[in-house]
């Protein structure tokens, strides 16, 4: 059991449709479940500075520090892996790019969702949001 909390980030993207993209996991941490791209802050970095690197790094899209709103937070803690994380969520509703699937081993696919139709199988964080 891990003794420590950590921090991670979400990002809500929308498109011109107000539809939010969410990608399938495919790792040990909420495999099977869907979630917005997000990840870990890195040591030194601003959580929209995380938010800007994971989405690169996971769909390839671009996204502007000022495009990238604070909405909330959620206190989850995994009770089959006993891994605790505070998430910070963000709304962008501006990007450039289309959804590339760049780390096969973390994430299967991305979809659009309408808001008002999401998944049930939502990642914890996002289930708790």
């Amino acid at each position: 059991m891990q003794n420590f909390i950590k921090v991670g980030v979400g990002v809500y993207i929308f498109n011109d449709k107000n539809q939010i993209l969410l990608g399938f996991r495919n790792s040990k941490h909420g495999n099977g479940s869907w979630a917005p791209p997000g990840g870990h802050i890195e040591f030194g970095e601003t959580p929209e500075q995380a938010i800007i690197r994971e989405v690169k790094e996971e769909t390839n899209l671009t996204l502007n520090p000022l495009d990238i709103e604070f909405k909330d937070f959620t206190n989850d803690f995994f009770e089959k892996t006993h891994v605790h994380y505070i998430t910070l969520h963000f709304f962008c509703k501006k990007f450039t790019g289309s959804p590339l699937i760049m780390e096969p081993d973390k994430c299967l696919k991305w979809e659009w969702f309408d808001i008002t139709n999401l998944p049930e199988n939502l990642f914890l964080p996002n289930q708790n949001f």
